[in-house]
């Protein structure tokens, strides 16, 4: 048994590890890029110059030594509330991130495993939510119970799940005919134990490219919610926020508008980076298999 174990074992496919993918410069970048901005986000409203929420000026008012990046529609510090505006984003989009590659993994590898009326009952229901428009589900929530940043975090990981699930759940079919989950299931190794540890490993490298998709697509959807009026709300410091409500002024003053831009736009290229980087490596991987 011991033999026919280690043959088994033998013919696991060598999934691209955290090596490969470190190895990649676009990958390092990504990380680099993310790492930075994040610790921007959390030391940031220690470094503002001035109270997010007073006004220092007239309103719109250009560059000077007392606002380096003029003020905004109400006479705000620009730089002071950039410093202060990442911060919901600091954690609501890898919140939602992780919870939507976790839950999409999770009904990917159950439906894959277990097939029959179980991947039919599972696929059907990620099917509905792919089919209902995730920007129209979340104005209809946030207009009913109002704009609570648990639920808004709820309903960008009922927005990203579903693709996720369809995604993995590509990735782990194939793996059903390799000879180490045959064995597992013909020496009676409980099912979940086998999603664990033999299908699970094998779709870390495309959950990590999910998870640097799903996070730079959560920054835009919590971005895109603050700037129609439905994610954080005034007087808070949020870079939608900051978008929307210096628009009009962009002629007049446009750091208002740009510097907020250039944020959200940094934030999400650090996760777009490391999974495109990924994709890359896996793909490279494969076709030196």
């Amino acid at each position: 048994m011991e033999t026919t174990l280690a043959m088994a074992k033998a013919g696991r496919p060598r999934a691209a590890g955290w090596q490969r993918l470190t190895g990649s410069a676009q990958v390092r970048f990504g990380i680099v890029l993310l790492v930075a901005m994040t610790l921007l986000i959390v030391v940031g409203p220690y470094l503002a110059p001035h109270d997010p929420a007073a006004p220092v000026g007239k309103p719109y008012a250009p560059p000077s030594a007392i606002a380096w990046l003029g003020t905004d529609n109400l006479g705000r510090d620009v730089l002071s509330r950039l410093l202060a505006g990442g911060i919901y984003l600091a954690w609501m989009a890898p919140v939602a991130a992780v919870a939507s590659v976790t839950i999409g993994a999770t009904i990917a590898l159950f439906a894959t495993y277990y097939g029959g009326w179980v991947d039919l009952a599972l696929m059907r229901v990620t099917d509905v939510l792919l089919a209902f428009p995730g920007l129209l589900l979340t104005l209809l929530c946030v207009s009913v119970f109002g704009p609570e940043l648990y639920l808004l975090v709820i309903l960008v990981v009922l927005t990203l799940a579903p693709g996720v699930a369809r995604v993995i759940r590509g990735a782990a079919v194939p793996l059903l005919r390799q000879e180490y989950v045959l064995w597992a299931r013909a020496v009676g190794t409980p099912g979940p134990v086998i999603i664990l540890r033999e299908l699970l490993p094998n779709v870390s490298s495309p959950l990590l490219v999910e998870l640097g998709l799903r996070l730079s697509w959560a920054v835009g959807i919590l971005s895109s919610m603050s700037f129609i009026g439905y994610g954080i709300q005034p007087p808070a410091a949020d870079w939608g926020l900051m978008v929307s409500e210096n628009g009009n002024g962009l002629g007049t003053q446009p750091f208002a508008v740009l510097a907020p831009i250039v944020m959200i736009v940094l934030y999400t290229i650090g996760g777009s980076m490391i999974a495109e980087g990924s994709a890359r490596v896996i793909a490279r991987t494969e076709g030196e298999a």
